[in-house]
């Protein structure tokens, strides 16, 4: 099976902005043992509460969106190399920039490691954009929550779904900002990807790496997007 997994920038780092290297450690052994078991990957890496902070500095001084774009694909590339250098020989050793660089790294049958691509574009829409390209057989989005939730998960009383549609993943997510540094699980973008193409989709809980293993397994853990 053919896979293309977002990782959130938040799981590799911790409240005081530290890399989490124990976290890109177990991810990349994780991964090993997908590939082992004949599957291959894509992985679109996100980046995380460093990019909030370049964007954040940028807009203070008057920087412009696309150049507040601009630093958070850097800083989710850099993200990307981490887990590249753990993931050692099994990996495509360059971080692919472009949708056509993408269509021959795949062909090496190594794990091809992206982060973002233009602006305007959350990591999600790459990988959504991954996914489509490469005609992966599942799409899965590693995050900081075990789920899509009918309102902000924060609120009490919030209901975690099982199973969501495209268009009410679409609606739900309605609110959420668009700008630099402020996307969600998914962005209109990626949500209009996921709809044209049809790609089985799984959100989950990524602070655990072993829940990647399993979702690839079968497991019915967190959120299925169905179309």
């Amino acid at each position: 099976m053919r896979a293309v997994l977002k990782l959130g920038g938040s799981l590799l780092y911790d409240d005081k902005g530290q890399i989490l290297t124990d976290m890109v450690r177990n991810y990349a052994k994780v991964v090993a043992s997908i590939i082992k078991d004949g599957h291959s990957m894509v992985i679109v890496v996100g980046g995380g509460r460093p990019a909030r902070v370049f964007i954040s500095a940028a807009r203070e001084l008057g920087a412009s969106e696309a150049q507040c774009d601009w630093l958070g694909i850097k800083v989710a590339r850099n993200n990307a190399e981490l887990l590249c250098a753990a993931l050692g020989d099994i990996a495509y050793p360059r971080i692919v920039e472009t949708l056509d660089e993408l269509e021959t790294a795949i062909q090496f049958g190594k794990v091809v490691l992206m982060g973002g691509l233009n602006p305007g574009q959350s990591t999600n829409a790459v990988a959504a954009l991954a996914a489509e390209t490469v005609r992966a057989n599942i799409l899965l989005n590693a995050t900081n929550v075990d789920g899509v939730y009918e309102q902000n998960p924060k609120i009490s009383g919030a209901k975690k779904l099982d199973v969501v549609t495209v268009d009410q993943l679409s609606e739900i997510l309605s609110g959420s900002g668009t700008r630099a540094g402020e996307y969600k699980l998914f962005d209109p973008v990626a949500i209009r990807v996921v709809g044209r193409s049809k790609i089985p989709t799984v959100i989950f809980n990524g602070n655990d790496p072993e829940n990647l293993r399993q979702v690839m397994k079968g497991a019915r853990i967190g959120s299925r997007i169905v179309h």
